[in-house]
């Protein structure tokens, strides 16, 4: 059968949607858990970056068969051509290492690496990096031009104010999964789409858009249509709407307790930034349309705040995490390690595979060279040469991630058992 694109089809591409989904259930991880920060709102002089988006559905994973074809931005190299590998302390990274390992350590070409790994306890740098040596091929991420530079931007894990039942303080709901939304991997209907998804809803017998973000909060205003259900509530609705553009987060709840939640699905529109828009209405400079000026802005007009966060029509449900886990789950299923996860385009970098990271601190050009782990990806992380570096949780942590946009370069590791058809393509220079 024919499948015909109607015209709100391609407003519901999931294009750049405000979460980072895991594509694989949490998996234990089997290291301790990264230290901890307490995190503010990115500063005044950062705008607010676009939010991330699920995985692309149909991406290449580490472990399927891999040619010049899948990554054609990939070039090997020898091990003297990634810049500063001896500059890191390489057994920093293993940690995330191995929870990179408890997902692709079920998949062709790296069982055997993963399991050589799990042999290793607590490696010191020198052992670590000679591991690396011993059983990983790097090859530079290129761009599609050809260019070895691209964007390295920051993020975090936000911590807001909430309860796990409706209060007086605690009034802005954290939906989980509507009963009526219904997601189409539209590779099942045409290949060439493998990287979209449809969202919507049922009418009779008729898929129709999902309601947006205005729609449903009316709805859930009148009890009426909108069949969403609260998992919880936060004090704040600024706070909320930046938990839905980073996807995941903590709740502190009154009893000064974390509650974890994460990215469950997305109501199909793409993002909108709110900061830009105040910008082009005049309420706002471009230094200024950060998180904590747009909630400076919002307590100035309360009765303007609705419309603009309602401008946005993109909308995140959100489920319960397990309150052990070490870290935010990433697209990788695994939980994210502070300092040694990135986000990461997977139609150019293997998700789950080790990256050397060449780049600089933010608004710096101190050195920041580190052993990282592709483990989550997201919706303004586009390019062979690009990630998003994952600060942790806590007050530093947003500061850095705020303040982060950096150029860099990036060696991808790949098993050398997996990656024998890449090799194909010869060493470079």
């Amino acid at each position: 059968m024919l499948f015909r694109a109607s015209p709100w089809f391609f407003t519901l591409l999931l294009s750049a949607c405000a979460a980072r989904a895991p594509v694989q259930p949490p998996v234990p991880a089997p290291p301790p858990p990264p230290t901890t920060q307490v995190q503010p709102p990115p500063p005044a002089s950062s705008p607010v970056p676009p939010p991330p988006a699920p995985p692309a559905a149909g991406s290449p994973l580490p472990g399927q068969p891999l040619s010049a074809s899948t990554f054609p931005t990939l070039k090997a190299v020898g091990w003297p051509a990634v810049a500063f590998w001896k500059d890191d302390a390489v057994s920093e990274a293993w940690t995330a290492f191995l929870r990179s390992c408890a997902t692709l350590g079920k998949r062709a070409g790296w069982q055997a690496v993963c399991g050589e790994a799990m042999k290793l306890n607590a490696p010191s740098d020198a052992a670590a990096r000679t591991f690396f040596e011993q059983h990983f091929q790097p090859y530079q991420a290129t761009q599609e031009d050809g260019s070895a530079e691209g964007m390295v931007t920051g993020y975090y894990e936000p911590l807001l104010k909430g309860d796990r039942t409706r209060s007086q303080q605690a009034r802005f709901p954290l939906y989980g999964v509507p009963d009526d939304l219904i997601t189409v991997d539209l590779a099942s209907v045409h290949p060439e789409l493998k990287n979209l998804r449809l969202r919507g809803r049922l009418v009779g017998n008729k898929l129709v858009p999902y309601f947006t973000r205005k729609e449903i909060e009316t709805a859930a205003a009148r009890n009426s249509n909108f069949a969403g259900n609260p998992i919880a509530w936060a004090n704040d609705p600024v706070d909320l709407f930046f938990l839905q553009i980073q996807g995941s987060g903590r709740l502190e709840l009154p009893d000064g307790s974390h509650m974890r939640v994460g990215y469950a699905d997305q109501n199909g529109y793409p993002y909108q930034s709110i900061g830009k828009l105040l910008v082009e209405r005049g309420a706002l400079k471009l230094e200024q349309a950060s998180m904590q000026g747009i909630k400076n802005w919002g307590e100035k007009n309360p009765d303007k705040l609705p419309e603009l966060l309602a401008s946005n029509p993109s909308f995140v449900f959100f489920r319960e995490l397990p309150s052990d886990l070490p870290g935010p789950l990433g697209a990788l299923g695994v939980p994210l390690t502070e300092g040694r996860s990135i986000a990461v385009d997977p139609r150019f970098i293997p998700l789950g595979a080790p990256v050397f990271l060449a780049t600089t601190q933010p608004n710096s050009p101190l050195p920041l060279n580190r052993l990282v782990m592709a483990q989550d990806t997201g919706g303004a992380i586009r390019g062979g040469v690009r990630a998003d570096y994952f600060w942790g949780f806590g007050n530093q942590a947003g500061e850095m991630a705020g303040r982060m946009k950096q150029r860099g370069r990036m060696w991808v590791l790949l098993p050398r058992t997996a990656s024998d058809a890449l090799a194909m393509q010869g060493k470079s220079r």
